[in-house]
């Protein structure tokens, strides 16, 4: 019945659609016969010649005992390499006779057939043994054809599609049994999926063999394509149908390329592309140009110029012209000078103007500049506006006043078309302040006065005026003295009286300013005179009472003296006992100049001193690495080095060694060490002690289980201990967290990363409102008011500790596991704390509660913590009642708009 095949007219299209397959076996590319081994040999499968669509023949195989019971026909392929294939496909293409249209066959005809295979490392197998193989399935037909399907040529061809795995020997066999049907098997087709050669984000991924389960995904790292970079590591997965999944990464078209059709190509002549962040090629901005691709940037035309600073898409300018309309006006030695912005700025918005002087010598060309001790308002260099004035200039003097245009790119080309100046001379002035008056030959009723010329006379002296009072009366009845020498004698004074004394220069100008007070007293008056003895009397009766004065003067000042003392003391005790050799940090951030604070507080390190070995990480303003530090007289250590990345502003500058100034201040064996810094050449360093074991979290997730509960409250101690000094200092950290813990080879935690630090003030309380730079502030580890309020205290850093011991109880877990900030948010203010972690002592877990008090005031202090701790240590017995499951809270919705929580042990089974 099956010789009617050979003509059947059919369609070979494949069941399935596959990415990419590797066939493995394609019996009808077969040329010639096929060879596969049928038992038994004669009376089973026969192999037969047919015509496929094309008219092309091809051998295939078919059996049609359906007369006789108990059939057991046997068709075995032969050896079949499986390549890199850990499980294969079998697609089936085959005829089936419906036994309904077979007369007399009731009970010894069927409708399937059974496939199976056989593992083995070489083809050894001569015959198709049953005992060995290995069933893959019964195969029936969804199509069958009857006998008058064959005599109208229409035939119901089925396929099907069997996969296998997996596999692990080098090659296989498949086999056919034939129990009783009427079948041809028009083609076998055996291959396996891979994944194809792709490009995704600009990373190639090459051809992949699919996994040995139907769910698995083989992760495939990618490799940039040419002329890119990494920004993030390129990955995708290959599916078990032969697709690609979930592509992660990407890369970046280096400079002077762009991506076009996941290709990066090369920016064309008048094109650039600076930064491989850019977007595609750009054309070459005003007044540049390139002459070659894969330009990076575009060069400037001639009397062009680009600043240091400038973008590479901003266009190229000149210096500004020269201002104008420049007008001088004195008044005795200051000058007034206001003048009109150039007619040209040079096509920039950052112009500013500067000014020199110079001092020239009368009917000559000599000028030099001049000196420092002439004063400019608002400023000399680096003027906003088109206005100065000039003060404390020479009377009679020539002065040339130059005003320069200058914007970024004016050193480049200086030039005098870019100033206009003005020649002018000072006129007479006042002469300056007499600065010293000195007194001599005083006796009951005269003194004389002597001074030194002003410093700037300004002219001739032509005389000086002295104002004089008694100093407890008022000035408005003063009395004048002048001369023209620079000295005089003041006459008719009271005995024993104290003056005040002013003293002034003139010249043809007018007066200068009068001096500052100078106070003299007279002598004692002479007694009458009515002998010698009288005379005698008297002067020792005046000895003997300036004696008895000087005596009482001089106890009163040893009765005070030693009061002072005692209570300074005292004062000193007591300061002492309330702060005994505690230091208060000093914020940086205060310093009017921060570099005076790096100075203060960082030492300073030769880079000769220092070797960079390796990079362990990435920080926020460049590489991290670990090396070795040798300074002299000291042996060498191992260091981390923190490095600023090329391209820095100043302000980057400031905020990186910030840090140092901060660290710079701690000495502690719980806080990261600061070793030094390196300011006066690149790259700018942060030099502090290596700890080998990086962060406690990282730390904390590889050494999973394999502590004791007494070294993990042990790193909870010193933690705390860190912490408590830091809060002596007045200081808050804000950023507490097992990441920002650093863990040395002898399992030493040191509290690092200052970053998001800041001062407490001095009241009690010691609450500030933060400037959060970019508003960032870790959720899951800050207490409530810090997050609602920005309030920080010693008490939210306690709260963050809390969450550290919750961290270091679960072996580095993440707090609050899946949930969202805002989720955690509510939570807590609802009144949720994190349960307890698996194996935590209860006693650790009511610390960590007592942590999380809402009220700030109900915490407890870290000397508090502390001594918790070192009870739960010298007590081992209290940590014996455990947590012996994680529990987990997990919200589902249930309805619309309605959610429950519940409190389980188990999530897979939850």
């Amino acid at each position: 019945a099956l010789v009617y095949a050979q003509a059947l007219v059919i369609s070979f299209s494949s069941l399935l659609c596959f990415s990419l397959s590797v066939t493995l076996l394609d019996s009808r590319s077969v040329q010639g016969d096929l060879a596969w081994v049928a038992s038994p040999m004669e009376g089973g499968w026969e192999e037969v010649s047919i015509m496929d669509e094309k008219n092309i023949p091809i051998r295939t195989y078919q059996v049609c005992n359906v007369m006789e019971p108990n059939q057991n026909n046997w068709l075995r392929t032969h050896w079949i390499r499986r390549g890199p294939a850990q499980r294969i496909y079998i697609e089936i293409k085959f005829t089936l006779r419906d036994c309904n249209s077979l007369p007399g066959v009731i009970g010894t005809c069927k409708e399937t057939f059974n496939l199976y295979y056989l593992e083995s490392d070489s083809d050894n197998e001569r015959y198709a043994h049953e005992s060995r193989f290995a069933k893959i399935d019964t195969v029936a037909a969804d199509e069958s054809f009857t006998q008058v399907d064959i005599g109208d040529r229409i035939m119901k061809l089925n396929t099907e599609v069997r996969d296998v795995g997996v596999l692990s020997c080098t090659g296989f066999y498949l086999a056919f049994q034939d129990v009783g049907a009427c079948i041809a098997l028009v083609s076998v087709h055996v291959f396996y999926k891979k994944c194809p050669l792709a490009v995704r984000n600009l990373a190639q991924f090459p051809d992949t063999v699919t996994g040995a389960d139907t769910s698995s995904l083989v992760e495939v790292r990618g490799s940039c394509v040419n002329h890119s970079e990494e920004q993030e590591v390129p990955k995708m997965y290959c599916g078990a149908d032969g697709e690609w999944l979930v592509p992660i990464g990407n890369c970046l078209c280096n400079p002077g390329y762009e991506e076009r059709n996941e290709q990066c190509q090369v920016c064309k002549v008048g094109y650039y592309r600076s930064l491989s962040s850019d977007g595609g090629c750009r054309k070459c901005p005003l007044h540049s140009y390139s002459i070659e691709e894969g330009a990076t940037s575009c060069d400037c035309d001639k009397g062009y110029y680009r600043s240091e600073t400038d973008p590479a898409a901003m266009p190229c300018t000149r210096p500004p012209s020269a201002p104008h309309n420049l007008i001088s006006n004195v008044n005795e030695t200051s000058v007034l000078l206001e003048w009109s912005a150039p007619l040209s700025s040079g096509g920039r918005q950052d112009l500013t103007y500067n000014v020199v002087c110079k001092q020239c010598v009368r009917d000559t060309q000599r000028c030099m500049p001049c000196g420092d001790d002439v004063r400019y308002s608002p400023q000399r260099l680096s003027l906003r506006s088109t206005r100065v004035s000039v003060h404390q200039l020479q009377a009679h003097t020539n002065y040339t006043f130059q005003i320069w245009a200058v914007n970024g790119v004016s050193k480049h080309s200086p030039s005098l078309e870019q100033a206009v100046s003005v020649t002018l001379t000072t006129n007479q002035a006042a002469p300056s302040t007499v600065m010293m008056v000195q007194s001599k030959d005083i006796t009951r009723d005269t003194l004389s006065l002597f001074w030194d010329e002003p410093d700037k006379p300004n002219g001739v002296i032509l005389e000086y005026e002295v104002k004089y009072y008694e100093k407890d009366q008022n000035e408005r009845s003063y009395r004048i003295v002048k001369t023209t020498s620079r000295s005089t004698d003041i006459k008719d004074l009271t005995p024993l009286t104290s003056y005040v004394f002013h003293v002034r220069a003139r010249t043809a100008a007018g007066y200068g300013e009068f001096s500052a007070p100078f106070e003299f007293s007279t002598n004692t008056v002479a007694a009458p005179v009515v002998g010698g003895v009288m005379s005698s009397a008297v002067l020792l009766l005046l000895v003997a009472g300036c004696v008895v004065v000087l005596l009482l003067i001089l106890i009163i000042t040893f009765i005070i003296t030693k009061r002072r003392s005692k209570y300074s003391k005292t004062k000193q005790a007591e300061e002492k006992n309330l702060q005994p050799g505690v230091r208060i940090y000093v914020d940086p951030f205060t310093y009017e100049d921060p570099n005076q604070a790096i100075r203060e507080f960082a030492k300073e390190i030769n880079t000769s001193c220092i070797k960079i070995e390796k990079v362990i990480g990435i920080g926020e303003f460049g590489e991290v690495c670990s090396g070795r530090l040798k300074l002299p007289g000291k042996r060498e250590i191992c260091v981390a080095i923190k490095t600023l990345k090329a391209g820095f502003t100043e302000q980057q500058r400031l905020d990186f060694l910030s840090e140092a100034s901060v660290i710079g201040q701690f000495e502690h064996p719980n806080i990261i060490h600061l070793e030094g810094v390196v300011t006066k050449c690149k790259p700018v360093m942060i030099i502090t002690e290596y700890m080998e074991n990086s962060s406690l979290d990282m730390f904390l997730r590889k050494n999973d289980g394999r502590f004791t509960v007494i070294q993990l409250v042990g790193i909870l101690r010193g933690i705390a201990s860190g912490m408590k000094y830091l809060s002596d200092m007045s200081y808050v950290h804000r950023d507490l967290a097992a990441r920002n813990i650093l863990v040395n080879s002898n399992l030493v935690c040191k509290v690092s990363d200052f970053g998001m630090s800041r001062v407490l003030e001095d009241e009690p309380e010691g609450a500030y409102t933060t400037r959060v730079r970019g508003g960032k502030i870790p959720i899951r580890w800050t207490a409530p008011e810090a997050i609602t309020y920005r309030k920080f205290t010693s008490a939210s850093d306690v709260w963050s500790y809390g969450i550290v011991m919750w961290e270091v109880m679960s072996y580095g877990e993440r707090p609050y596991w899946d949930m969202s900030n805002q989720d955690v948010i509510k939570a807590i203010e609802e009144g949720y704390r994190l349960p307890p972690p698996m194996e935590c002592p209860l006693a650790l877990h009511q610390l960590m509660l007592e942590c999380w008090m809402r009220e700030r005031a109900d915490r407890p202090k870290f000397s508090q913590i502390i001594n918790m701790l070192d009870k739960l240590i010298r007590n081992p017995a209290t940590n014996s009642t455990l947590i012996k499951k994680k529990l987990r809270w997990y919200r589902i919705e249930i309805g619309i708009g309605r959610c429950s929580e519940f409190l389980v042990t188990d999530r897979d089974r939850f």
